[in-house]
């Protein structure tokens, strides 16, 4: 049995949109059934953004046993491609999300016509051949009124006869518009005679040569959700001025009746944005088409095939939205956070494993030659039902060349002559030296090892300060290591009035070519999770092959980017 004080907990823990949803089926609205859906225009690669609407249509349909249907808002043909369409499908279902049923708005495009048709013929609707700039002009501003267009007051039988030519290819593109004739003296500027269809001459992907006329969004997108019976459609804050135009539509769509129970509800909420991140598809698009990036799911890219490349989880990039949750007030989000929801999801289900980046030489002086021994190492400490590996070990190891200091400063705690660590699953080694080539460079280190540390040995576990991963030399594979950084040097480019290209950051890819990785990681593959011990979290690129071993750095262990930008 729920207590009083549950009820107030899971009734704080409601996002405004839930609690709107809650409030219309405990009302009755819509026979008490909830149905959403989720609308992109495939014109290009899902972003994080679009990840934040998904979680909301598709998880709010989950929560109250409703159903989210998938459309695709197929109104523009120029940019439209159905390569988008399957990666669309795919970053839904990665996400872990299966829609109820597929939708197009190109289904719904003789309904739209009929219904325009039907606005003519009621007066209610006009063709308009003035140029878009003489339209944009006519609309006054949004504190003085529009003033009618010249072709307002045509006659019905002209504005049918045009309306067929604007379909039939008889009419150029731009050389006129169907608007709806509502009042150009709103305060409202979407409701100043909005042009509701256009000519587009392009072939469709879908309807192929038959149409020439297509309706704008305004005029498709609420009559889809009707025709369909979505009871919420959930949309981003900038759509609330087009709020009274999408219940305008529907109104007269269904002629007045049955409006309180079965108008589909708009309700808005905020965009995710995040810092050091462009969000806009046509910045996007240009740094694709541009080579500025390689591909969409460049893993600098926010799209979500790209975070899926870099090693994301689709649970940390839905605890991420989650954490940010849904307001009514736009902010921008900080890319840490992020970062530091996939740290501790990643945290629970990453294999540890053993790579060196820059690697130098450690040569035991007293461990015998042509020895080796296998050490078990633990998969995952966090979950230890995961089991073990082996990894070998030998007399030649490589480290990494900053675990060792000839000159040390007094807290570091790692390799420097008389100084001892333990080497991971293996032994402790006590420092003996080094050695140089003529430039002063070190190019090996010695060390010797206690036989009598092994670790798991009874009376092994001796402390000592520092503990170093490390690879045998002959028992180890090359590797490309590609370390990533924010794609923008700028914290909010959005805002920042330069050309966007001018803010990337140069530094946003590194590519270390001289790395070293335990056997072990020939058996994974792309999309695994993997924690490079003592470095951060990686993933086997999808372009590696078994003679080309290549891993994407996920994220580091800790938030270095603010300590080092401050």
């Amino acid at each position: 049995m729920t207590t009083n004080t549950e009820e107030v907990l899971e009734k704080k823990s409601l996002n405004f949109v839930e609690e709107m949803i809650e409030k219309d089926l405990k009302e009755g609205k819509n026979g008490g059934r909830i149905q959403t859906r989720f609308p992109p225009e495939p014109n290009g690669y899902l972003h994080i953004g679009h990840a934040k609407a998904i979680c909301m249509d598709f998880g709010a349909a989950q929560k109250y046993g409703g159903v989210c249907n998938l459309r695709l808002d197929d109104t523009n043909p120029v940019k439209e491609d159905t390569e988008y369409v399957e990666a669309i499908k795919e970053d839904i279902k990665w996400l872990g999300f299966e829609w109820g049923n597929i939708y197009h708005a190109s289904d719904y495009f003789q309904q739209l016509w009929d219904f325009a048709v039907r606005l003519i013929k009621e007066g209610k609707a006009y063709i308009d051949e003035q140029t878009s700039e003489e339209i944009a002009a006519q609309k006054g501003t949004p504190t003085q009124p529009g003033t009618d267009s010249p072709y307002r007051n045509r006659p019905i039988e002209e504005n049918l006869e045009l309306f067929n030519k604007m379909n039939s290819g008889e009419a150029e593109e731009g050389s006129m518009v169907l608007r709806a004739k509502l009042d150009m003296a709103s305060p409202n500027m979407h409701f100043r005679d909005p042009i509701i269809y256009r000519i587009i001459n392009k072939e469709h992907h879908r309807t192929g040569n038959k149409w020439k006329a297509y309706p704008m969004y305004d005029f498709a997108h609420g009559q889809s959700d009707y025709f369909e019976g979505v009871t919420h459609s959930i949309c981003t804050l900038e759509f609330v001025p087009h709020r009274p135009l999408y219940d305008h539509f529907i109104d007269e769509l269904k002629e007045g009746k049955d409006l309180d129970d079965n108008r589909p509800r708009q309700i808005e909420f905020n965009r995710l944005n995040l810092t050091y991140t462009v969000m806009s598809k046509r910045k996007l698009l240009a740094l694709v088409k541009e080579g500025l990036v390689q591909g969409w799911d460049d893993p600098r890219m926010p799209t979500i095939c790209g975070y899926r490349r870099r090693g994301y989880s689709p649970e940390s990039i839905r605890k991420f939205i989650d954490m940010i949750g849904y307001t009514k007030f736009d902010a921008l989000n900080d890319m840490a956070m992020l970062e530091a929801a996939v740290r501790e999801d990643l945290n629970l289900r990453a294999t540890r494993v053993s790579a060196v980046l820059d690697p130098i030489k450690l040569i035991i002086t007293n461990y015998p030659e042509g020895q080796v021994e296998e050490m078990e190492a633990v998969n995952n400490p966090e979950n230890l039902d995961e089991g073990t590996h082996t990894i070998e070990f030998s007399r030649e190891l490589w480290i990494e060349r900053d675990d060792f200091m000839e000159d040390a400063p007094k807290k570091y705690f790692r390799l420097t002559p008389g100084n001892e660590v333990r080497l991971k699953n293996a032994y402790i080694v006590k420092c003996t030296g080094c050695k140089k080539d003529e430039q002063g460079n070190v190019v090996e280190v010695y060390c010797e090892y206690d036989p009598e540390s092994k670790s798991g040995m009874p009376g092994a576990d001796r402390k000592v300060k520092g503990t170093l991963h490390w690879l045998s030399c002959g028992h180890c594979l090359p590797a490309e290591v590609r370390l990533y950084d924010r794609l923008f040097s700028v914290e909010n480019p959005s805002a920042d009035e330069r050309d966007f290209r001018e803010l990337l950051n140069p530094d946003s890819l590194k590519i270390l070519t001289n790395c070293y990785v335990e056997k072990y990681l020939a058996t994974k593959k792309p999309l695994d999770y993997l924690q490079f011990q003592r470095i951060g979290y990686f993933t086997m690129d999808k372009d590696a092959t078994a003679e080309h071993l290549i891993f994407n750095k996920t994220v580091g262990l800790k938030d270095t980017w603010s300590k080092k930008n401050k």
